[in-house]
């Protein structure tokens, strides 16, 4: 187990070495933050149609009819899965503390949090990460590109559209092989993102495109740069 374990960090860490080289050249020579804008604003009416009518009623639904305590409790199960992620990412950023707490948050979480469905490591002073491999390529001075709306996955840019691919590894569902446990295990993650953000839609004004766009520019810098950013909005 342990064989497989390390042979699976291997790959996932050559991976992200490969695609990184691959764009460092080109996402360098980006200039315009949306020059896509109107292929990006036709996917983002997709997406927008698609979550109306499906994600958002499910969504809702959900919350209706879920215990708020079993809603926050699988929630934090996701995110504990998540902080394989984190750990990953930050063992590629070079960053030793924020991998060790990654990993007592993992252990703390997933034993005495019952498979994280108590989020121990928040109450014992553990800070959650939130790390992924399009902000492992920004640490490494890799330019975000240019805006892209992505097909199902909604806001990102080419940097991090080609970093969901290797983050993928440190992810369950990729090594599920009962395709119905896999399916329904990623619906259950979608479904309960899509419903942790219900409240945050409150915020939304304005041209909705350009609100999301806007956003998602400012808040993927933050990360990238640990919220040493200039204010240039």
């Amino acid at each position: 187990m342990r064989c497989k374990g390390v042979a699976l960090f291997n790959r996932f860490a050559g991976t992200c070495l490969a695609v990184g080289l691959a764009v460092v050249p080109a996402l360098g020579l980006a200039a315009d933050e949306d020059p896509w804008e109107g292929v990006n604003r036709a996917i983002f009416r997709f997406n927008d149609t698609l979550d109306t009518y499906t994600l958002k009623p499910l969504a809702k639904g959900y919350e209706a009819v879920t215990p708020q305590f079993l809603e926050d409790g699988i929630h934090n199960m996701f995110r504990n899965v998540g902080d394989v992620t984190n750990l990953v990412n930050n063992v590629l950023q070079a960053k030793p503390a924020e991998a060790g707490k990654d990993t007592a948050r993992l252990i703390f979480n997933t034993t005495f949090g019952v498979l994280g469905f108590f989020d121990v490591g928040t109450r014992m002073g553990l800070r959650r990460s939130d790390e992924d491999f399009g902000q492992t390529l920004g640490y490494w001075g890799v330019a975000s590109g240019p805006y892209v709306m992505l097909p199902f996955f909604g806001p990102s840019t080419v940097r991090d559209a080609i970093g969901k691919y290797p983050d993928t590894y440190a992810r369950p569902y990729r090594y599920i092989d009962h395709v119905p446990t896999r399916n329904t295990i990623l619906g259950a993650d979608i479904i309960d993102t899509r419903a942790s953000l219900l409240s945050a839609e409150k915020l939304i004004n304005g041209d909705k495109y350009v609100f999301l766009r806007n956003a998602y520019l400012q808040n993927r810098e933050f990360k990238v740069k640990d919220g040493k950013v200039e204010d240039d909005f």
